[in-house]
């Protein structure tokens, strides 16, 4: 997948750094305490990037523990500037000990959205064994890589799966007539399951209420951009298709968090 879209097209014109064997040997952690810059620092930079880039959209910005660099929400991605935004640094920082990509980490800790919030009546709704956990998935009928998410949720089990029919006119022209199609289906769940399976789509003509407009503009405004996209228990956001392992396994974590966070709140 390529990051550098929207508006970091525009700033990667400007610049763009590569990072990779630059770091080699270097630990990375989350920032101690203490690092969290000034207001008026923030205030400073913001103004800077502001300047530099009309248009571009500036959220949360923090001191990092790595080469004096800050850490910064834009548009919906995160880059990395110094204090006088004289450098911008595009791409993933890894903790060279752990693997762990931290900007993947940040960039979904930003991006959550509150899954209680979603309109869930403009999903349908599968449940899978006790139905216990829960997941939202914004798919396309026409997306290859939808077709291959469901085939790995085929193994994944005690789960409630809300589907928000997204197509892509763009990239499938047709993908929203049969959308509509299986919405308006008597069973949208089984319909859905047997395009899957077989490429058949219910007989009807589509004419029914149906959400395709609803779940288009929520996409838009939780900033949905490929199919198929997740949105986990904890609100956190992950596109593309993730094999099954992996699938249970963000859907554990997330189910956990969830827990905390309602805890801690």
């Amino acid at each position: 997948m390529n990051y550098i879209d929207g508006a970091l097209r525009r700033l990667a014109a400007v610049l763009t750094v590569a990072i990779g064997t630059a770091f080699a040997g270097v630990a990375f952690g989350e920032p101690p305490a203490g690092t969290a810059p000034r207001s008026a620092e923030a205030a400073a930079i913001k103004k800077l990037l502001e300047q530099r880039f009309e248009g571009v959209s500036i959220g949360h910005i923090s001191k990092t523990p790595y080469f004096g660099l800050y850490e910064v929400q834009f548009d919906d991605q995160i880059v990395y500037t110094d204090a006088k935004v004289t450098y911008i640094l595009v791409g993933s920082i890894y903790d060279a000990a752990t693997k762990k990509n931290l900007t993947e980490a940040k960039q979904r800790e930003y991006s959550r959205v509150a899954f209680d919030s979603l309109p869930l009546d403009l999903a349908f709704k599968k449940v899978k064994g006790n139905g216990a956990r829960k997941l939202a998935i914004f798919s396309d009928p026409d997306c290859p890589y939808c077709a291959r998410l469901e085939q790995e949720l085929k193994s994944i089990d005690n789960v409630t799966i809300y589907t928000f029919l997204y197509p892509i006119d763009q990239l499938h022209p047709d993908a929203a007539r049969k959308a509509k199609l299986i919405w308006c289906a008597l069973d949208p769940v089984r319909a859905w399951d047997q395009f899957f399976e077989s490429g058949a789509l219910p007989k009807n003509n589509g004419d029914c209420d149906n959400p395709i407009a609803a779940t288009n503009a929520l996409g838009q405004k939780l900033r949905v951009t490929a199919t198929p996209t997740l949105v986990f228990a904890d609100g956190s956001v992950i596109p593309g298709a993730l094999p099954a392992q992996r699938l249970e396994a963000e859907i554990v974590q997330a189910e956990a968090e969830a827990k905390r966070l309602a805890t801690k709140k």
